[in-house]
């Protein structure tokens, strides 16, 4: 996923814009493509941003 970031960050759009693009994708993929939405979550969900500095996750 840091590497999507990464590509998204730099074309221009913050880190937190790219992660947002990001889960619009996602639920934008689980919404037309419904009978695929738990693969598309696990895919998400393995390559998630891991955030050392953040104690909430």
């Amino acid at each position: 996923m840091n590497e999507l970031i990464n590509r998204l960050t730099s074309a221009g759009l913050t880190e937190q814009q790219a992660i947002q693009a990001i889960t619009i994708i996602k639920d934008f993929a689980k919404e037309k493509f419904p009978i695929f939405g738990g693969a598309i979550d696990k895919l998400f969900d393995k390559y998630q941003v891991k955030r050392d500095d953040d104690f909430l996750e």
